[in-house]
């Protein structure tokens, strides 16, 4: 009997220090101040969630600039990885830092078990993806991959319409568009400029910095499945402003009853971010975050629906972070930051820049 007091009371603390754990801010580092997509954790309201216990960027002068706009200690800043590691130990790191160097933010986190969140794509090239992978599995850490269309309402509502509702029937064509202007005419800043339209630190220009949207909500579409073939033009239309990469391309992926064409452009007129998804009886578009068309059948008139806001964690890239390092929230491989998710990414984005090398298409295995 007094065995069984004495277990119960030790499952009792150990319940109470799990709850407590949980009921903590996520520790984590931000690695990298050169990708502008850091003001989203930065200038993200404290939600009680996350805490940045440091901040790695060599570069002073933008770390300043930035303390100045956001508010944030110097004292947080390192000038490397490691440093900030064994000073701070984050949980988690989120990499706002070029594609390329995504891998080497892998291999310092990964022996140490520290959970990375990327910014998409996932990596420069599907080489670096798969030394990924091999690593975050081998140190059974979680390897995410953040997109801004993630948390779009009107996506999660479409996949419920066309895959849970079946209102559509069959899916039979995607068409994704994204882009803008372009990462010049629009002004982002020189650290952000330098490395976006350099094809080492970027892998390729348009393709890879909006394709990969498509390629996600794709293969999140289709359920994790990969496609059969890929082709893809790009062209330079501006190569007075950008002469190392596309600023233009176009993706087609197959499937066996499935077309995908991903338009990745920095020659929109204006910022886009919008997929159409038509079925074999009806069709579903998102236009933006929340605002939607929706028709199930010719015979039926076309609807405008608003989508609701998602919900916490699932509305947001950091407070999602924080719900699976603390085992609140399990990733699917078909989800759209999940690990095997976006290796599929990868594979069309590398098929992608090949077949548009090359002008052929890319038969996959």
């Amino acid at each position: 009997m007094k065995w069984t007091y004495a277990l119960l009371f030790l499952v009792g603390i150990s319940t109470t220090f799990a709850q407590s754990s949980n009921d903590k801010p996520l520790r984590v580092g931000v690695v990298g101040l050169v990708h502008t997509h850091v003001h989203w954790i930065l200038g993200r309201e404290d939600r009680g969630d996350i805490k940045i216990v440091g901040i790695v960027e060599p570069n002073r002068e933008l770390a300043q600039r930035y303390a100045n706009q956001h508010g944030y200690s110097m004292d947080l800043v390192y000038d490397d990885l490691e440093t900030m590691l064994d000073k701070t130990q984050p949980e988690a790191v989120t990499a706002f830092n070029t594609i390329y160097d995504h891998l080497s933010v892998v291999e310092t986190c990964a022996p140490r078990g520290v959970h990375v969140m990327v910014e998409k794509p996932l990596a420069v090239s599907l080489d670096h993806a798969q030394q990924m992978a091999k690593l975050a599995r081998r140190h059974n850490i979680h390897l995410l991959t953040n997109y801004e269309t993630t948390w779009y309402g009107s996506n999660h509502e479409a996949y419920r319409l066309v895959h849970e509702e079946n209102a559509i029937g069959d899916l039979r064509k995607i068409v994704v568009h994204d882009g803008h202007p372009g990462p010049e005419e629009i002004g982002v800043n020189e650290e952000f400029l330098e490395w976006l339209t350099d094809p080492k630190w970027n892998g390729a220009g348009a393709l890879t910095d909006f394709g990969c949207y498509g390629a996600n909500l794709i293969t999140w579409l289709m359920q994790g499945e990969r496609p059969t073939s890929v082709t893809a033009v790009t062209q330079q239309i501006k190569p007075d402003i950008y002469p190392k990469v596309d600023d233009e391309a176009t993706i087609i992926v197959t499937y066996p009853e499935m077309q995908g064409i991903i338009q990745a452009s920095w020659n929109w007129p204006t910022h886009r971010k919008d997929m159409e998804m038509y079925g074999k009886t009806g069709y579903v578009h998102a236009l933006n975050a929340t605002n939607m068309r929706f028709r199930p059948s010719e015979q039926e008139s076309e609807q405008t629906l608003k989508a609701q806001p998602l919900e916490n964690p699932q509305d947001d890239p950091f407070a999602y972070l924080t719900g699976v390092v603390r085992g609140n929230i399990k990733v699917k491989p078909t989800d759209l930051s999940a690990l095997e998710n976006n290796l599929v990414v990868m594979e069309i984005l590398d098929a992608a820049i090949r077949s548009a090398e090359s002008g052929k298409t890319i038969e996959l295995d």
